[in-house]
């Protein structure tokens, strides 16, 4: 009974702690711009660490509302709210800066 309990909590924790992280918020700069497919390319911002702006390769994400892509142009400083479910990384909020 106890070690069934144990597993329990174990498997509670693991469910909260992935529900927090299925969204990031992250910052970066525009490098691409896809209205016709709905994408759009960014290169993460780092952070905090020597050589922090040496930049890093580009990441594609769909976009959850196509209309967010009307106001933003290549090198537009932007923080997004990224969303994966089944491999896809979908952001959900996108705002420039």
């Amino acid at each position: 009974m106890r070690l069934a309990r144990t597993v329990l909590a174990a498997s509670v924790l693991t469910a909260i702690s992935s529900a927090t992280f299925a969204q990031q918020t992250l910052t970066g700069t525009v490098t691409t711009v896809d209205r016709i497919n709905g994408t759009i390319a960014i290169q993460q911002t780092q952070s905090g660490t020597v050589g922090a702006n040496t930049g890093g390769a580009s990441e594609r994400f769909k976009v959850q509302d196509g209309g967010m892509l009307n106001t933003l142009h290549a090198g537009d400083k932007v923080t997004e709210s990224v969303s994966e479910t089944g491999g896809t990384k979908t952001v959900t909020k996108l705002e420039k800066q």
